[in-house]
């Protein structure tokens, strides 16, 4: 029975149920699971209350005003339309007054499509970068809590002694994760970049800089044999590695 239930807390059905991401059959599963089983039931509340943590520290605000704005757009569109019917009924008793009014009208109309695609544009964009952001917190809240992520301690070579930072890898899940909580101070004119080699191939993870939280993490891409670098660049990073100044390396 230890092993049923161990085999279960593996898998990722109570992340997956947390999240809403179970078929109908898998959510009865779970539920089963948890009422049957103290230890599943203890994990589940300790799942559910690292998931209100994760979401109250990654809450993603709207853009300030973007409310104000979507309200002031209605009402200056409902206003355009109240004038046009009005400027349209006095037309109508004039041939000039109605085709110079209509003119006036049709471009303001297509003036006002313009903006609001502009805004709609806007907003989609806003949405597709929440649901990124939603879904790296997800992976993020997994690999954390799946016991099957393998946690990496990582300092820094003699050019980087303070350095600390922490890697995680699930090789199940396919994710990997870095969390860099110290790095040395350098000159103004310098920074510090991170690198990944997978399959063969050299990509350039950006500009890193300490971890605000012990949760503030750094997407790492996953490979088999991937092995991931730390390098002094000049500031405002560099195209290519500079290998004689890599003060880390992660291998996964």
């Amino acid at each position: 029975m230890k092993e049923k239930i161990k085999i279960f807390l593996a898998s990722d059905l109570l992340e997956k149920y947390l999240l809403g991401n179970t078929t109908d059959m898998e959510a009865l599963r779970v539920e089963q699971y948890i009422a049957m089983y103290p230890e599943v039931r203890k994990t589940y509340n300790e799942l559910q209350d690292n998931l209100e943590t994760f979401a109250k520290l990654h809450a993603i605000k709207s853009p300030a005003g973007l409310k104000e704005k979507i309200v002031a757009r209605i009402r200056s569109e409902r206003s355009g339309r109240k004038k046009f019917f009005r400027y349209a009924i006095a037309a109508s008793f004039a041939a000039v007054m109605f085709a110079s009014a209509s003119y006036f009208f049709y471009n303001q109309n297509q003036n006002l499509q313009e903006e609001n695609s502009v805004v709609s544009n806007k907003i989609k964009l806003l949405e597709a970068d929440m649901k990124q952001q939603l879904e790296d917190v997800r992976n993020q809240f997994i690999v954390l809590n799946n016991p099957q992520t393998k946690k990496y301690t990582v300092n820094g070579n003699r050019k980087a002694k303070e350095l600390k930072a922490v890697a995680y890898i699930n090789p199940v899940k396919k994710l990997s994760y870095i969390n860099v909580s110290k790095l040395p101070n350098l000159p103004e004119n310098q920074c510090y970049q991170m690198w990944a080699e997978v399959n063969g191939e050299m990509l350039n993870l950006g500009i890193i800089e300490e971890a605000t939280n012990s949760q503030n993490l750094m997407a790492l891409p996953y490979a088999e044999n991937a092995v991931s670098y730390i390098t002094i660049e000049p500031e405002g990073g560099n195209l290519n590695p500079t290998v004689d100044n890599i003060v880390a390396n992660i291998s996964y």
